[in-house]
């Protein structure tokens, strides 16, 4: 059930990739005519970057970095740096990067996807090439317009569907086979190699098609935490693998056999009969495979925040049993307008696949770096072995990269462009907070000198139960500090409660929530929380009552401190990046509703700071 519900999750975005990838990569080639010899050694392209970027890669090597189960580019990121003991610039950049890239790939994927199946209508049918964008507009606006409601409801159809599709891609590759056993010569590598070895700058060209073939691959990975390192792996290797191939297979004897076909190669090897069902059919595959890509945008934006990469965000949750189907508005009305916009713009699967691609080589040529980082520091493999597995890969990646780049001024501008702009806010974010931070323990007091102070001074006390949030368990926080200097009393309970996020995905119970009384009725709590986790104050004080805290987490009044961030050009960054860092504070969620504290028991005290 496991392999089942993996199909219709992690394998929807490379499993419609038949759809266009061979297509793409013939049309390159096919200026001045196509030879056998040439659709043999791009069909060899097209298997042997499945086999190398994606099985051995992949499946092989960066699913056994897992961490605590989870995987991605930012788990991948967080692994590496509890590898190296410490958080370095450069880890955090590639992460940054690998992530940025990551969102330039959302936002192609819906499109070119649902694009590339409503144009089968038109072998069925020529007539209805005028209605091709409009069809795939709406299917697209519904997808965005249901994210609110969750799908755990539907994705039990999920799985099964995709199972179908991946059954019908290897029946129609089969009987295609027939047409031209030569294309079997496809296995031998060296047909590719002769293919890249003989045809320079246009070689490049196929290549950034080619690897349309692997986009999704990343995919595996990053969905990991979601079905298991092993139901993913057999999927692959019994089910996707083999359906892929079998068709690559069947569509470059097709080609061998009818040149003129392969303007829209896919759907013309279907029969008659099957047409119209396999237009739907491939219709709901690249819906479910649009679905996965937006719930992977939601869940890396999660892990960016709970990682200090991205201002926190409004979070919904959509399903009461599993806690992983969340909802993000502003993400999603993201994706939706980015998506729109292409489809608009570019009108065509074909046009689309000029941006497609580099986005997704640049992601893998991130966990390329990463995996090495993992391998030396964690694996403690040898330098010469990490050397020998992970340059021939980086080598691989930079040259799909390289074929790509000829696509940007056709539109592989678009992604990078967009990967950019995030690259610069998450940047921009993660010195930002860092500033805040330093500035916040010069600026704070020591908490061991007010404890003192309060055995000394004995401030009034009121009844009840105060709970202050301060980011650092070693500080007092600023809103105690307010409360003593401006209303001159203090609670007979008071907790000092500190929200810590942690470099794994989910934390264990046992090491989440540490007590201890500092004596004078004031109570410290941290809690450590994962990346993959939504931070609940309520229900960590009423966990940790187990452990000597004594309070109804309902009853207790909340005091926060609301920063008022004013522009410095002596912070430590450029002005405009300061203006830009209080324009992400403004955009963030409210800390009350992020931490799912009760309204009405909250109690706001401001403050300025400059950055």
């Amino acid at each position: 059930m496991l392999v089942v519900g993996a199909l219709g999750v992690v394998f929807g975005d490379i499993g419609t990739s038949p759809l266009y990838a061979m297509r793409e990569s013939l049309l390159h080639a096919a200026h001045d005519g196509l030879t056998r010899d040439e659709v043999i050694g791009i069909t060899s392209l097209l298997i042997w970057a499945i086999l190398i970027t994606v099985t051995v890669k992949y499946v092989v090597l960066i699913m056994r970095a897992d961490n605590r189960g989870e995987g991605g580019t930012l788990a991948l990121m967080a692994l590496a740096q509890q590898a190296l003991g410490r958080r370095t610039g450069v880890l955090l950049m590639l992460g940054i990067t690998g992530a940025a890239l990551f969102y330039g790939d959302a936002l192609i994927t819906p499109a070119i996807s649902v694009l590339s199946a409503v144009e089968g209508m038109t072998v069925v049918n020529p007539n209805l090439q005028p209605y091709v964008l409009p069809v795939a507009i709406a299917i697209l606006v519904t997808l965005f317009a249901v994210q609110s409601h969750g799908t755990a409801k539907i994705a039990i159809l999920f799985g099964p569907v995709m199972a179908l599709w991946f059954a019908a891609l290897a029946v129609i590759g089969i009987v295609h086979i027939a047409d031209d056993l030569a294309v079997l010569w496809a296995f031998n590598p060296l047909y590719g190699i002769a293919f890249l070895s003989g045809h320079g700058v246009l070689a490049f060209a196929v290549l950034g098609s080619v690897v349309l073939a692997v986009t999704g691959g990343e995919a595996l990975y990053a969905d990991m935490g979601h079905f298991g390192r092993h139901p993913i792996r057999v999927g692959w290797l019994t089910i996707v693998l083999p359906a892929l191939i079998l068709n690559y297979l069947g569509q470059g004897a097709f080609a061998l056999k009818e040149p003129a076909a392969i303007h829209n190669l896919f759907f013309l090897m279907a029969p008659d009969w099957m047409l119209l069902p396999l237009v739907v059919l491939a219709t709901m595959a690249t819906v479910i495979a649009s679905q996965a890509v937006i719930t992977g945008a939601f869940s890396l934006t999660q892990q960016a925040i709970q990682l200090g990469l991205l201002p926190r965000l409004r979070i919904k949750h959509t399903s009461e049993q599993l806690a992983g189907q969340i909802f993000m508005p502003g993400i999603n009305l993201m994706l939706c307008a980015g998506v729109l916009g292409l489809a608009f713009v570019f009108k065509s699967s074909s046009a689309l696949a000029s941006a497609y691609g580099i986005a997704v080589t640049g992601a893998m040529a991130v966990d390329t770096c990463l995996l090495l980082v993992v391998a030396l520091m964690l694996w403690k493999w040898p330098l010469h072995v990490a050397l020998t597995v992970t340059i021939p890969l980086f080598v691989i990646d930079m040259t799909f990269f390289a074929g790509n780049m000829l696509k940007f001024a056709d539109g592989g501008y678009l992604p990078l462009l967009f990967g950019g702009v995030l690259i610069l806010m998450m940047w921009t974010w993660s010195r930002g907070t860092e500033i805040v931070r330093q500035k916040y323990r010069q600026e704070s007091v020591p908490l061991v000198e007010v404890l003192d102070m309060l055995a000394n001074s004995k401030p009034h006390r009121v009844a009840g139960t105060a709970v202050f949030l301060t980011s650092d368990p070693e500080r007092a926080p600023t809103a105690l500090m307010h409360n003593l200097k401006h209303n001159r009393v203090l609670h007979k309970k008071n907790v000092l409660l500190t929200v810590r996020n942690s470099v794994e995905p989910r934390v264990q119970e046992r090491e989440r929530i540490f007590v201890k009384d500092l004596d004078n009725g004031v109570m410290q709590v941290v809690v450590n929380v994962g990346f993959m986790e939504t931070p609940d104050v309520p229900a960590y004080l009423a966990a940790a009552k187990r452990k000597g805290l004594k309070l109804d987490p309902y009853q207790s009044s909340y005091f926060l401190s609301r920063l008022r961030l004013i522009p410095d050009p002596n912070s430590g960054m450029p002005l405009w990046q300061d203006r830009l860092f209080i324009l992400l504070a403004r955009l963030a969620n409210d800390v009350t509703e992020y931490f799912q504290i009760p309204l009405g028991r909250v109690v706001e005290l401001g403050r300025q700071m400059s950055v």
